[in-house]
């Protein structure tokens, strides 16, 4: 269950007639490293040494740069309705991710199986936030989550991943366990620090973990895309 009080954030400041203005505008990490990563990848067409993978990793880049909209949308006046939106945002980029770590890292996958499981697990995904909404119920979200973290560190390990890459997305999740301990501790840090807030300072962490992820891609992309 959702915590009553949940959208009671730290950042209560207005800036440039923004409320929790903090909690806005520390989603533009988001939007810079979805931003740079589209460039890398559909420019520069890298990040993907499979085909099968480039569906999953195309719309996780675009996802990231939704969550910065969605996140942002959420924090300007925070209800239920509003975190529909930014929960949403984050399912699917979890879906995207563990669909585009098993398609690039299985052998043998092809185009045509790799998107169905894409299809599968955004399904999946959607039905996650839907069904918070309309029962209460967070389970199957954040279960989602979890299961993300844990199965590209299994798959990894079996299919025996780059130890560069997989560095890479060791650092995503190192920075994902400390975005949900800022988040955790989110009027405590406001009032160590007295100018941001750990739910602010959670945006940015987590961007960074996004950004460690698109590294990892990109270390990975050593080969042409077969």
């Amino acid at each position: 269950m959702q915590l009553a009080h949940y959208h009671e954030f730290a950042d209560q400041g207005v800036w440039l007639g923004i409320p929790h203005a903090a909690d806005v505008l520390s989603n533009l990490g988001f939007a810079f490293v979805a931003a740079l990563a589209g460039y890398q990848l559909f420019v520069q067409q890298r990040y993907a040494r499979s085909a099968a993978a480039l569906p999953a990793f195309g719309l996780l880049c675009v996802t990231v740069f939704l969550t910065a909209a969605a996140s942002a949308y959420y924090h300007l006046a925070p209800d239920d309705a509003r975190l529909f939106w930014d929960r949403m945002a984050i399912a699917i980029a979890s879906a995207c991710l563990i669909c585009g770590v098993r398609a690039d890292a299985k052998p043998g996958m092809t185009p045509y199986c790799a998107l169905l499981e894409l299809m599968l697990g955004l399904m999946l995904a959607v039905a996650s936030v839907i069904w918070w909404r309309y029962s209460a119920d967070l389970r199957p979200y954040l279960l989602l989550q979890l299961w993300t973290v844990l199965l590209v560190i299994v798959w990894q390990g079996i299919w025996q991943v780059d130890h560069r890459v997989r560095r890479w997305f060791n650092a995503a999740i190192a920075c994902y366990v400390l975005a949900k301990l800022a988040e955790m501790a989110d009027h405590r840090i406001l009032s160590l620090t007295a100018c941001v807030s750990g739910h602010s300072l959670k945006h940015l962490i987590a961007a960074g973990a996004a950004a460690c992820v698109f590294y990892a891609l990109r270390q990975a992309c050593a080969n042409p895309v077969r």
